[in-house]
């Protein structure tokens, strides 16, 4: 059911934890009710140099927020925003329909956390 590579992420997931400066935050989710994510971002020259996240899901999510940070860290802002759920979901070999929306939270969720930074940094 689950790619080698997606167990590999979901087992040792990269990228976790927060950014306690971060220049952007997106949330995604509800804690109360399913999965729930939040991704943390550092921009430097136009660019994430950094990503972290952290989440309470299934170990679809967890992976596939995982694999999306190791694809977005070096991107300019506006090749991140091109980033999406079949990127993600190729990057891990596929996913199984039923949790082809794991890797539409990771995506939203940094979309979020790239309008944070625009609000928060736009001159």
């Amino acid at each position: 059911m689950y790619t080698e590579k997606l167990i590999e992420h979901f087992q040792n997931p990269k990228n976790v934890g927060e950014i306690e400066d971060a220049d952007g935050v997106g949330t995604v989710g509800d804690p109360a009710c399913g999965d729930f994510l939040r991704i943390f971002i550092k921009v430097r020259s136009g660019r994430l140099s950094e990503v972290k996240f952290m989440v309470y899901g299934c170990p679809a999510a967890i992976a596939t927020t995982s694999v999306l940070t190791e694809i977005a860290v070096g991107k300019t802002i506006d090749e991140a925003l091109k980033i999406t759920d079949v990127d993600i979901a190729v990057a891990l070999g596929g996913l199984p329909d039923p949790k082809m929306h794991c890797s539409n939270l990771g995506v939203l969720a940094l979309y979020r956390a790239i309008a944070d930074y625009r609000h928060r940094w736009k001159p």
